[in-house]
């Protein structure tokens, strides 16, 4: 219980609402809609501050939960104007103090930029401060340039290839379990709760897939930006899966860009500003956000046309039945157990509209 729950009750406050069941966490499935979550950026677009942005992002939370959204997922990424969600745990405590419900996480901690001890403190003092409500998504990629990965890193000689080790021991630290005779086996990440954040693996390619399947975690995959390796990506994981103390059957998640708007031309709109900010970004100058009308004017080469083609392709987008539709249809053409809209546009209240939109089409509203 947090001081506030605790002045609360002194007060004679009622008891918060309780937390949901979770379906990963063995909730029956197969009998209601695949849950539907949200991975948020805290985006910066051309004309805000990050200050804004961490606002919408906290607004958009409140109306997530109100709405009926599943979970809550913001990512680590350093070095990119138009993200502000550069410390994943610091944002979701401040989402956790703004919320009462709603599943909060990381989509996701980049575990080699850290040391596992201190990310099982975060998590482990998040799990403490909102109970039952906090997942742990881990990534292997640096979520950056390499020469701020190394700034990150310090000279540590940890990366992606060890991975794995980094997993096991982020785990061990969070139960407490490391073996009889290891260097750490006296060492638990306080605080510890009477429960733990529950770990997933993410991956935009098949080595995190193999890897959540062996180790029998549930899986995030990023068909956002990785459409083409999303089944073959979804096939390794269920293929490899053995059952653990966590699940007994595979359990995978797909990230999907989606933007609902009045009309699929306004959609389309509004979809190009994530475009060309992410055209921007692999072209080596990222910057926030841009205008529609930036987007409109911008003087696209045949390759830069080409990706911007590819990139928008990937997106499910158009009016809010159409976007409804064209979720459940991935849904099933994918067999995911649950989905996690993502929209990186310009403009909080285009934004926040798009995800309202499609909360109603899919159902949620009418559920919440």
């Amino acid at each position: 219980m947090s001081t506030n729950d605790a002045h609360s009750r002194a007060a004679g406050a009622p008891a918060p609402a309780p937390v949901p069941a979770d379906p990963v966490r063995g909730a029956a499935r197969g009998t209601a809609p695949a849950p539907l979550s949200i991975l948020d950026l805290a985006t910066v677009g051309a004309g805000y501050t990050p200050a804004q942005a961490l606002l919408a992002t906290t607004t958009l939370a409140q109306s997530a939960e109100q709405w009926g959204y599943h979970r809550f997922w913001v990512a680590e990424h350093h070095g990119m104007p138009g993200v502000a969600s550069s410390n994943p745990a610091v944002l979701l405590a401040h989402l956790g103090a703004n919320t009462t419900t709603l599943r909060l996480g990381s989509g996701g901690v980049m575990l080699p930029n850290h040391s596992p001890l201190v990310i099982a403190e975060q998590f482990g003092l998040l799990e403490a401060l909102n109970p039952g409500r906090i997942d742990l998504g881990l990534g292997r990629a640096p979520g950056t340039d390499q020469a701020t990965a190394r700034a990150l890193r310090r000279g540590r000689a940890d990366g992606a290839e060890d991975f794995p080790q980094q997993v096991a021991e982020l785990t061990n630290f969070l139960d407490g379990s490391f073996p009889s005779g290891h260097p750490y086996e006296r060492l638990t990440a306080v605080p510890k709760g009477e429960g733990r954040p529950p770990i997933w693996l993410l991956g935009s390619s098949g080595f995190s897939a193999q890897l959540a399947g062996h180790l029998g975690l549930p899986f995030a995959f990023a068909h956002h930006f990785s459409g083409t390796h999303t089944e073959p990506a979804l096939d390794l994981y269920r293929s490899s899966f053995r059952p653990s103390a966590v699940l007994d059957a595979p359990y995978a998640l797909i990230g999907v860009g989606a933007v609902a708007a009045d009309d699929e031309q306004q959609a389309l709109r509004h979809a190009r500003t994530a475009a060309l900010g992410m055209l921007r970004l692999r072209m080596g100058v990222p910057g926030p956000i841009p205008t529609p009308e930036e987007a409109e004017a911008y003087p696209y080469g045949a390759a830069e046309s080409e990706f911007m083609d590819s990139w928008i392709g990937n997106l499910v987008l158009g009016a809010p039945g159409q976007v409804a539709d064209g979720l459940e249809s991935l849904r099933k053409r994918t067999g995911a157990d649950e989905l996690m809209v993502t929209s990186h546009i310009h403009g909080h209240e285009v934004r926040h509209r798009s995800y309202g939109l499609i909360a109603e089409a899919y159902g949620l509203t009418a559920q919440a």
